[in-house]
């Protein structure tokens, strides 16, 4: 029987079946993805087929071909990747210019990571009822930078509604991952979306202005209006895999626009002679945050490659 995963609570899955069931179901035996080295072999978001037993749960016997996903880092071993969605329609990051802050680097990061798995990405900045003067200009920075990248971006205020009606227009009848740093307001927003949900909501942490996991497993959430949204527990950070390390500007589109132009095919744009992108970054063409963002992958994959080898 074919299915779909809806949850992920650890070594249990739910599959809501074609007829509208839900099973708990487990991987049988070794079952592994080919040429994925993966923590979790299943992921919320995955066509599945099951053989039910005779109590009433099931084994997970072959999962369909997945037309993109989105991975992390595993928290537990730095070599492996967490899937945390499959078979995505979108991605939303929702991002918080203060309460907490959302980093650039973390933005980048994850941006590149969709770029990667071609899922397409919107951002949208929550919690614009509390920002200040300086916090407002900040927003218009960066809704002006990521816009003229190419990334469609929102605001929201979930606590009053405000954007709530066009966030909804964007999500109807789409599979949607809905990601960003603990505290950022993801659980309010689907509270709004989806009333009688009640997820738990958490509080800012006043003295490192970080949120506090409210979110512990991954689930899809079926949306009054169709289509679903996957809730993920809050990410703190969001290293790059399985990505070669010329590549890493592919997923930079400005970069990737500029880096054509350079003098050696396989120029990392760090110092090269005839670098068309330092030039850019030089010229403003390119802003020195994502360039930096850039920077960082480069120097963390370069880091963990001496601690292999060392």
């Amino acid at each position: 029987m074919r299915g779909l995963v809806i949850k992920n609570t650890g070594s249990w899955y739910t599959v809501r079946t074609e007829d509208g069931r839900d099973i708990e179901s487990k991987i049988k035996g070794n079952f592994r993805l080919k040429d994925i080295k993966s923590t979790n072999p299943v992921a919320v978001g995955d066509r599945v087929v099951i053989d039910i037993n005779k109590e009433g749960t099931a084994f997970i016997t072959e999962i369909e071909e997945r037309k993109n996903y989105i991975i992390r880092r595993a928290s537990n071993l730095s070599k492996q990747a967490h899937i945390i969605a499959t078979n995505l329609d979108q991605a939303m990051l929702i991002v918080t210019v203060n309460y907490p802050i959302t980093t650039t680097i973390f933005i980048d990061r994850f941006l590149a990571t969709a770029e990667a798995y071609r899922v397409p990405v919107k951002l949208v900045f929550n919690k614009i009822d509390r920002y200040n003067t300086e916090d407002q200009r900040a927003l218009e920075n960066l809704i002006e930078l990521y816009t003229s990248i190419g990334y469609p971006c929102s605001t929201l205020c979930a606590r009053t509604e405000e954007g709530l009606d066009a966030l909804k227009a964007d999500l109807k009848n789409k599979i949607t991952l809905l990601s960003g740093h603990s505290g950022v307001g993801k659980s309010t927003i689907i509270n709004k979306l989806v009333p009688g949900v009640n997820l738990r909501t958490g509080d800012i942490s006043e003295y490192h202005n970080k949120g506090m996991h409210t979110t512990t497993f991954s689930e899809m959430i079926p949306l009054p209006d169709g289509g679903y949204l996957i809730d993920t527990p809050g990410i703190k950070g969001f290293g790059t895999i399985e990505m070669e390390d010329a590549e890493i500007s592919h997923y930079f589109r400005e970069l990737f626009k500029y880096s054509e132009e350079c003098r050696f095919n396989n120029c990392t744009h760090r110092h090269e002679p005839g670098c068309a992108v330092i030039q850019a970054v030089n010229d403003g063409l390119i802003c020195e945050s994502r360039y930096k963002s850039y920077l960082s992958i480069l120097d963390d994959r370069m880091e963990s490659k001496y601690r292999e080898e060392y």
